[in-house]
Parts: structure tokens; C-alpha cells; sequence
């Protein structure tokens, strides 16, 4: 059955694989809900692990082949090493043979840290880096001229010019940004006979056994020379400032009469106005490191600010009525009468509307008064004067910076995020921006898009000097080839200033996928999740192609995937099954894919067209009316004009990066949020919108976790988990024990296990490694004390109805109607299958997505509610894409709208309204090339979705 010739290598590599084995053998799999399994795999291969969502393919790859494979390396360090790891639990399994070195790229790995970005994830940001630091050329901030080089004279001249007169310190520096104790520098630099160095910016005598903090890092500069220049100490100062840069190897440093810190150097000088630079590294390039970073935003490129806005949204109401939004209504406070103290000097009151204060009055309430205000004299004497009020934002930056989090969490609500207005979100120091090369500087780069990048770098030698070419010949090779990675893989419309959290887990995984080519490892066995999320049927044939590569340099690559193209172009197909949860865990088909149609799963119906979802043969008209959003130009938009109709399910769709986020997330949501909730996030830029008072609420459902501790949970996440707390503490045994609904969660003490604080898991933090969970030892990973879990309903107890799937709880609560409603809409969705106390860390994006549709769908709806949702076909099987278009439809039928972004066909083709963003992605984006019915779409000459739109109509 299996084909034993490896299809598609390279010549050389023989039909045998280098490790002997032709197979990966899994043998007795019984980990999560798989039953017993034998799986036999071929070596070198694309390997397909598809089957109906929740059937157990995630847990066949990556929680028994993966979790061995890194437990097998793990065993592999010494019982030193290992110490500090602790053991890894072997997955429930018999045997694995042939098993290579494993490498998962998943999509939950994504960092949510600011500063990582597509350039630093890709090191392509990092060989711009190096690039600029020894190639660029520096011109000055200050006139825009080349800088020069200073010789000593030039730098002698200087100081006798500008400082004569001032009492200055001459001081090489030695140690720049590092770590250590130098306590041997410290004894070489007194054998050299000096007695002073400047220290992290202090002056000290060095004294014996001195030395430092090893773990921080510090500045070191010798100190030369005391002197106040005069023409006729020339000599003295010539001797001094050899030395200087002699120590300082070509750099030099002065403190002047102010103190202050003047730099000298033999490398860069601007010799107009005398500022020099130090000489550049690649940390001068970097935000993440303080040589580079810009000092306001701390290379962020954006900065939180506390603004009037925030504070006083409302300018209508008075200080009594909550005009101020953090104080709230009046209550008796200290700072509600030292408001009222001030506004009674001003002739104001509290009951006053905050628009008719003075603007003076409004900017000492706010910010505070420069000095203590006095009061006109009564009766000819001089009141004493009032103390000094210091303001409200005032008040609330000081809470900011020394308070607790809890106060730091409650300050977020009033904070706003803006650009730096220091480096305009180029997130690097004034000097770095000022090195260019070609007359760009490397923040100009980072926000070219990887297409534009790709022409910037063709034929940049002719545009570079003989001494750069020289320098940058093996560097450019280097670049070119992760920028021809990321265009192989479709993703030639990100920049590389993207931040990786705003990326969907599909790009994210390609960026580690093009990451992963570029090392050229051999022998290796690759597990994905999906790569194909997020990517248009356009870029799908450089996807698959990418992996073939992978596969061809050697490697064993398996996909957990459901994409139809995906599946035909593998080598193998192995199909999971038949159900989710309990109904799966078995393998119910497996071959190539010319063998796999033949079988009779749920899988291979779908993919021979014997089983499709069905066009529908009329398109719902809506109800004639309109949401206009008028010139839209944020991001890459280019005066797009939205008209969304209402009562009709709507899809927008279009190549990856052609906008479809920044029209719906970042203008249209932020937009509707404003105006039902009072959000404070700013949509993107846009000049009118119509048509808000056609619905009377909006929700977005997006592929965000819904919690990031194992103590969040689908029961506790929808609030069924409330009710069921109240069941149990309404039965006989609770009354008579005198248990509250409190005793039944695992978040408070009382009933908890205490041990691990209810969370049924404690976390093992690793030195060097993510950190793991491990279960409970005392109460087994059930949360709750023994005299909790006494307490039973039908024989249940809290932890055994945590255990139960949204299918068995179905039955369990049928009596209940509250927990029943909450239940049943999980069920609709498709999670059938998952726990209700499943960790929220352990849900795929798509489930998250479709545990916050479950909690929407469950709340009364009005029939003018506008649904946002972010590609809801996510992790889903073809057969649970119809279950979930059975639940859209509902809700549309009910006369509400439910928007779509989508990349699907089966949802594009079942929907009421299309609008097409394209035609390319990134610049090349941002229009609105086509809208109306799929067939109408489907006729369009120049989109993209409409090409293939019409060959899915064509086969349906």
C-alpha cells in the first residue's frame, strides 16, 4: 500500500533513509481519546494527519510523535542538565520506532512580545543590522552633512576654542555596555598610574580589591586628565588627549563645566556643529538594545500617554456627576475637596459642567499649578497661600510609576497609545537614523514591504561604493536569501517592522517555516499545525511547494491540516476518525491520495466530490439597508468606500495582506465600538461613516485565547460554570454541610485543593526551557478537597462535571434549562468534543474563536446585531464547516448581520455578499476590486477570488 521509492529527492539520497528505518512506526497510541492505535508513516515524505475537528490528530502529532521525540532529546543531556529540566512524562504509547529529531512549528508559539518582529523572527533584520553598522554612511543630524573623521589637532583645536576657560575632565573609555566585575581592569588601569575613573557616569578613586557588580552592565572610562585649557598649556592638553584616545582606542570622552558629556572621536564628527558619533555596532541599529533604542519610547516606536480626553470624556457633565472618568461620582474624598478647594478660588463649583472652566482652571486641575496659589487679600490682609495643587494627570503619572500592578491594571483604561513623537515609531535613537546607505536609513527598510524590499536590493552594488560592495558582498547574499524564503512561502506583502503578535497563526508559522528552510537541516522530521491558515487559494501552490522543498532536502514532514490542495499534493494521507472526542481516536483511512479517495470516510467524500456543502439557490436580499464607511485610508487602504449591507451574510475576502483587516478590525470595529461602548481605541483614518442607527449592537468573535492560565475554561469563560456552582450548592448535602456557591470554585480558598491553588496543575519553571505544567500530586488534577468532591448531583461530582464533554453534558442537564442553553450552543458549534473544563491553553485559535461565538450565540439576540468574525473555518473539517454555516444562517435569518473574513470557498460560495479586497497584497493592495453575489465575483477579470470562486461554482 505504502509506495517505498521517496518521490521527489534529490539525486543522491537513497531509496533507504539514513537512519536505516524506511517507516515511523507508532505502535498501541492511547494518549487523549486515540484507541490503541498502530500507525505506520513513510520516512521523507509529505504526510497528511487530517480528520473531523477533535478527532485526535493533534493528538497522534503533536502530543505522542512530538512529545516523544522531545523527550528522547531531553534524556539525551547529562543528569546535571537534567536536574534543573526535570523528566518529561512519556506520552501514552507502546513503541515508537524510526523515530527522527522532531521540530514543531505550531501556531500557539507566537510571541506576544512587542519587539519581536517579522525582521528580527526572519535574522533578516539583524544582517540589515550588521550591514548598516559597517557599511552605512553617517551624515549629521543636526546639518545633514557627511560626518568626518577628526584628527588630533582638530580635537585640540576644538577644546581650546569652545572650552577655554572651564574646568574639564579628559576620559578614554574602555568598557561600553558590558557585563563583569573587572576587578583585574581596575588593577591594570592604577599599574598605568591613573587614580580616578568615571563609573556608570561617577567619579571614583580606585581603590584596592575594587570591583563591580558582574551581572549589570556597566561604562568605564579612565580618567586622563583634570585641566582648564589655556593656549599655553597646549602641550600639556596634546600629551592628554593622545593618551585619551590612545586608552579609548580612536574615542574620547569630556566632562565640560556643566558636567555635561561631550564626545570626540577619531571615527565620525560633523564638523560644522562638532557633534560626533560613536562608532557604530550593530546594537547602535537595534531597538531592543539602550545603544539603539530611542530613549522616549524605549524602541517601542509608540508610547502611553494619559490624556484630557481620556480623563474627561464627557465635558458635559459636572466633577459631582463623574465628569472625571477615573474619580467617578462624588464621594467624600481628600481629593474631591481639594478640587472643590480650588474651583471655590476660581468662583467654580463642583455641580459646574467642566465646558464652562476657564481653560486656566481646566489646566490646573489637570496638570497642577506651577507654584502655591495666593489668594486676593479680604478685609486687608493676605490670605495665606493655598497648597499647591498638583493635578490630576499629575497624580495618576506619579500611581503609574510607583504603585502596584493592580493600580497599574486600572490605569490602562485611561492610557492611550501614540506614536513617539520623538522617532515618529521609527523606534531607534536619533544618530541610527542618520547612517544611510543608498539614501535610506534602516527604518525606511523595515517599512518596505518584502516585495518593495526585493527591488530595493536588486542592483545595489551599482548604487553602493567599491569599499561597501567589499564589505557587503557576503552580507547581501545572506539577506537576498531569507527575503526570497519569505516570497517562496506568500508572504511578500508583510514589512519587516511587523510586530509577530499582530500576525494570524498561519503567517506566524510560515515566518518560523522560512525560517526553518533557510537552516538546511537534513534528516529531520517536521510537525506543522495547519500553515494554511490565513493564506489565499493564490498562495496555497508556494506553500505546498515550500514544504516539497523541505521534504526534498531529506526530511520527514507531517501537516495537521483540513486544506483540499494540501491533501491532493501530499504524498500520504492519514484520515482520524469518525467522530471528535470519544466517537474518534481511531484511523479510519490511510494511503496515497490516489488510494484515499477510494475509501468511505467523511474525509475522502468530501475530497472526491461525492459530499459537498451545497449552494444555496437564492441569495437573501437583506433588508435594504446600509453601514457607509467613506475614504478609508489607514494602513495600506487607499480611500476605500465600504457599503455593508444589513441582513445578509457578508464575506470579505481577498489575497493575504490586501487590507481586509485594516477595513474591518482597525477601521469598521474600533468605528462601531466608539459608538455603542464608548471604546477608547482609535480606528484607523477615515472621513464619514452612515447608517450606525440600523443596528443596536456589534460583536466581534476573533481567534484571541480566552484565557492564558489553565484556570480558564469553556464552563467558566460562558458562564455556565456560575450556574452549575449554584446547582450544587441548592443540593441537600451542601445546606446541611452549610456550602456556598464560593465552595465549589477552584479560584478561592474554601473548597479548593491547596496545594496547587485549584489550578489541578502546578508550573515547573525550566532554566532555559518553557516553562511545564505537571499535574497535581494531591488531588490528581481534579481542583477541589475531598470534602468538596463528596458533595454529588446524579452521582457527579464538581470535578467529575468539569471532566464531562459538551456532548455528555448535553444529557447530564437536560433538567436545567440555564446550564442546558449555554450547552447546547457549545454543541452547535461544533466543540462537542472538548471537556468543559478543558485549559484554555490547550484550545486551538479556531476553537477559542468558536467558544466565544458559543457565548455570544447563547445571549438573547435582537435581530439588529452586527457578528464580526476572523476566519471561523479555522481548524475545521468540511463536515464541521457545515455545522457552523447551519449556525450563521440561523442568526442571519433572524435578520441580523453577520460579516465574514474569509479565505474558504465553501463559506465564500454559501454567502449573500461578497466584497474583494486586492488586487495584490501590501502596496500593491487596499482597493475594493469587486462586491456583490459570489456569481457576480466570480465574473471579475482581475480578482483573484473570483478565479477560483468560479471553478468551485463551476464543480458545485
Amino acid at each position: 500500500m505504502i509506495d517505498e521509492k521517496a518521490t521527489g529527492q534529490q539525486a543522491g539520497l537513497s531509496d533507504i533513509d539514513l537512519t536505516g528505518y524506511e517507516h515511523i512506526e507508532v505502535l498501541g497510541a492511547r494518549e487523549h481519546n486515540l484507541k490503541d492505535i498502530d500507525v505506520t508513516i513513510p520516512r521523507n515524505k509529505l504526510v497528511v494527519v487530517t480528520g473531523i475537528s477533535g478527532s485526535g490528530k493533534s493528538s497522534l502529532a503533536f502530543d505522542t510523535i512530538y512529545a516523544e521525540g522531545q523527550r528522547r532529546y531531553l534524556e539525551s543531556f547529562s543528569a546535571y542538565a537534567r536536574s534543573f529540566i526535570g523528566n518529561m512524562e512519556r506520552p501514552d504509547v507502546d513503541k515508537i520506532n524510526g523515530l527522527s529529531p522532531v521540530i514543531s512549528i505550531e501556531q500557539k508559539t507566537t510571541s506576544k512580545n512587542p519587539r519581536s518582529t517579522v525582521g528580527t523572527t526572519t535574522e533578516i533584520y539583524d544582517f540589515l543590522r550588521l550591514l548598516y553598522a559597517r557599511a552605512g554612511e553617517a551624515f549629521s543630524y543636526v546639518t545633514g552633512r557627511k560626518m568626518e573623521r577628526q584628527s588630533q589637532d582638530q580635537i585640540i583645536d576644538t577644546i581650546l576654542e569652545q572650552y577655554a576657560g572651564q574646568k574639564l575632565t579628559l576620559l578614554a573609555p574602555v568598557i561600553k555596555g558590558r557585563k563583569g566585575h573587572y576587578r583585574e581592569l581596575f588593577v591594570q588601569i592604577a599599574k598605568m598610574g591613573y587614580t580616578k575613573v568615571r563609573v556608570d557616569g561617577t567619579v571614583q578613586d580606585i581603590v584596592p580589591k575594587m570591583q563591580l557588580d558582574r551581572y549589570k552592565i556597566h561604562d568605564i572610562e579612565i580618567v586622563i586628565d583634570r585641566i582648564v585649557p589655556k593656549p599655553e598649556d597646549r602641550y600639556r592638553l596634546s600629551q592628554s588627549v593622545q593618551t585619551a584616545l590612545k586608552q579609548g582606542k580612536g574615542a574620547m570622552q569630556m566632562l565640560d563645566g556643566s558636567g555635561a558629556l561631550v564626545y570626540f572621536s577619531q571615527n565620525l564628527m560633523d564638523p560644522e556643529s562638532g557633534i560626533s558619533y560613536d562608532e557604530p555596532s550593530p546594537n547602535s541599529f537595534s531597538f531592543n538594545s539602550p545603544y539603539g533604542a530611542c530613549p522616549v519610547c524605549n524602541g517601542l516606536g509608540v508610547i502611553e500617554e494619559i490624556t484630557e480626553e481620556s480623563i474627561i470624556p464627557d465635558k458635559s457633565l459636572s466633577i459631582s456627576r463623574g465628569a472625571i472618568a477615573p474619580l467617578g461620582e462624588y464621594r467624600e474624598l481628600w481629593i474631591f475637596r481639594e478640587i472643590e478647594a480650588l474651583l471655590k478660588r476660581n468662583k467654580l463649583n463642583l455641580s459646574t459642567p467642566v465646558a464652562k472652566f476657564p481653560e486656566a482652571v481646566l489646566n490646573v486641575l489637570l496638570y497642577g499649578a506651577d507654584e502655591e496659589e495666593t489668594s486676593a487679600p479680604k478685609k486687608g490682609k493676605a490670605e495665606p497661600p493655598a497648597p499647591r495643587f498638583e493635578g490630576i494627570i499629575s497624580f495618576l503619572k506619579r500611581q503609574q510609576e510607583n504603585s502596584t500592578d493592580k493600580i497599574q491594571e486600572w490605569l490602562k483604561d485611561f492610557m492611550v497609545v501614540k506614536t513617539c513623537p520623538e522617532c515618529q515609531g521609527a523606534r531607534l535613537r536619533k544618530e541610527s537614523l542618520y547612517f544611510r546607505i543608498d539614501q535610506k536609513n534602516i527604518s525606511e527598510l523595515a517599512r518596505m514591504d518584502i516585495s518593495e524590499l526585493t527591488t530595493w536590493f536588486t542592483g545595489l552594488e551599482g548604487r553602493m561604493t567599491n569599499r561597501q560592495n567589499v564589505i557587503g558582498k557576503e552580507i547581501l547574499k545572506e539577506i537576498r536569501k531569507r527575503i526570497g524564503f519569505l516570497l517562496d512561502i506568500g508572504l511578500d506583502y508583510l514589512t519587516l517592522d511587523r510586530s509577530l503578535r499582530t500576525l494570524s497563526g498561519g503567517e506566524a508559522q510560515r515566518i518560523r517555516l522560512a525560517t526553518q528552510i533557510g537552516t538546511q537541516l537534513v534528516g529531520v522530521l517536521y510537525i506543522m499545525d495547519e500553515p494554511s491558515i490565513g493564506l489565499h487559494q493564490r498562495d496555497n501552490v508556494k506553500l505546498i511547494d515550500s514544504l516539497k522543498n523541505l521534504r526534498d532536502l531529506g526530511n520527514t514532514v507531517l501537516v495537521v491540516e483540513h486544506d483540499k490542495d494540501m491533501m491532493l499534493e501530499s504524498d500520504f494521507i492519514l484520515d482520524i476518525g469518525p467522530g471528535a472526542g470519544r466517537h474518534g481516536g481511531q484511523v479510519v483511512g490511510i494511503g496515497t491520495p490516489e488510494e484515499f479517495l477510494k475509501n468511505g470516510s467523511t474525509t475522502a467524500a468530501y475530497l472526491s466530490g461525492r459530499r459537498a456543502i451545497a449552494v444555496p439557490t437564492e441569495r437573501r436580499k437583506g433588508n435594504g439597508k446600509f453601514i457607509v464607511i467613506k475614504n478609508a485610508t489607514g494602513h495600506n487602504l487607499k480611500n476605500v468606500t465600504l457599503r455593508l449591507p444589513l441582513g445578509r451574510m457578508v464575506t470579505i475576502t481577498g489575497v493575504s495582506g490586501s487590507g481586509k483587516s485594516s477595513l474591518i478590525h482597525e477601521t469598521l470595529f474600533p468605528v462601531l465600538n466608539q459608538h455603542f461602548y464608548k471604546s477608547k481605541r482609535e480606528p484607523l483614518p477615515f472621513k464619514t461613516v452612515e447608517g450606525l442607527e440600523h443596528i443596536d449592537k456589534v460583536i466581534e468573535v476573533d481567534q484571541s485565547p480566552i484565557g492564558r492560565t489553565p484556570r480558564s475554561n469553556p464552563a467558566t469563560y460562558t458562564g455556565m460554570f456560575s450556574e452549575i456552582r449554584t446547582l450544587f450548592a441548592e443540593l441537600p448535602e451542601s445546606k446541611i454541610r452549610g456550602y456556598k456557591p464560593g465552595r465549589f470554585s477552584f479560584n478561592v480558598k474554601g473548597g479548593r485543593c491547596e496545594d496547587c491553588e485549584g489550578a489541578g496543575m502546578k508550573k515547573i519553571e525550566m532554566e532555559f526551557l518553557p516553562d511545564v505544567h505537571v499535574v497535581c500530586e494531591t488531588c490528581k488534577g481534579k481542583r477541589f478537597n475531598r470534602e468538596t468532591l463528596e458533595v454529588r448531583f446524579k452521582g457527579k461530582s464538581i470535578a467529575d462535571v468539569l471532566d464531562m464533554t459538551v456532548e455528555q453534558a448535553l444529557e447530564f442537564f437536560a433538567s436545567q434549562p440555564k446550564i442546558l442553553r449555554k450547552v447546547t450552543t457549545l454543541n452547535d458549534v461544533g466543540l462537542g468534543y472538548i471537556t468543559l473544563g478543558q485549559h484554555a491553553t490547550t484550545l486551538s485559535g479556531g476553537e477559542a474563536q468558536r467558544v466565544k461565538l458559543a457565548e455570544e450565540l447563547s445571549k438573547k439576540d435582537t435581530g439588529k446585531t452586527l457578528y464580526i468574525l476572523d476566519e471561523p473555518t479555522t481548524g475545521l473539517h468540511f463536515q464541521d464547516i457545515a455545522h457552523l454555516l447551519d449556525v450563521l444562517n440561523k442568526l442571519t435569518d433572524k435578520g441580523n448581520t453577520v460579516l465574514i473574513i474569509e479565505h474558504n470557498l465553501d463559506v465564500i460560495k454559501v454567502s449573500d455578499h461578497l466584497i474583494d479586497l486586492g488586487p495584490e497584497g501590501g502596496n500593491k493592495g487596499g482597493q475594493i476590486i469587486a462586491e456583490g453575489s459570489p456569481e457576480k465575483v466570480a465574473q471579475v477579470k482581475g480578482s483573484y477570488t473570483g478565479k477560483f470562486l468560479k471553478m468551485e461554482l463551476e464543480n458545485s
